[in-house]
């Protein structure tokens, strides 16, 4: 009942709305400081998780602190990129509405990167309303871009149908 209320009713659809603004919004404006501020590096950030990774009682978990070790640090730079332009793409198409459940599944894969890496801050309210979004599927995006991108790009993919396969395996 809920889960059927959540993907197609149309007031669920303009509260998702708020919610997908207002996640865009957050992560638009994160990235764009990032990008703005001149001198954003990741190098400090990814050191501090791996640091925590030690002790009695570790912020960051020993594995991920090996991929952060051997993976991010030495591509820091790399990984400084794609958080700055990450953040700024996944709150520009949030705020569209296109591409919406993609922008939500990109945006908490760094949230949980971000969390994974000791950081709380407002890390797990932004995967709990974008959780929302992601179990919403396309209602989280019908007042935005996607109402005609999705349609538009269903329309106009290539595909064979089911009897032209067929007779493709047959022969």
């Amino acid at each position: 009942m809920i889960n059927n209320f959540i993907r197609k009713n149309s007031i669920a659809a303009a509260i998702l709305t708020l919610l997908r603004v207002y996640l865009g919004y957050q992560w638009l404006t994160g990235g764009w400081g990032k990008i703005t501020g001149g001198g954003f590096d990741a190098t400090g950030f990814i050191q501090g998780a791996i640091a925590s990774a030690g002790g009695d009682h570790p912020a960051v978990q020993g594995w991920w602190a090996t991929f952060l070790e051997t993976v991010a640090l030495p591509n820091a730079g790399l990984f400084s990129f794609m958080v700055m332009w990450g953040e700024v793409l996944v709150g520009a198409a949030l705020i569209l509405g296109i591409f919406t459940n993609f922008a939500a599944l990109m945006g908490i894969t760094m949230n949980f990167a971000f969390l994974f890496s000791g950081t709380v801050s407002t890390n797990a309210q932004m995967v709990l309303l974008t959780v929302f979004i992601l179990v919403a599927g396309y209602n989280a995006g019908r007042f935005g871009l996607d109402r005609w991108v999705k349609p538009f790009l269903k329309n106009h993919t290539p595909r064979k149908n089911k009897k032209e396969k067929k007779q493709l395996v047959v022969a």
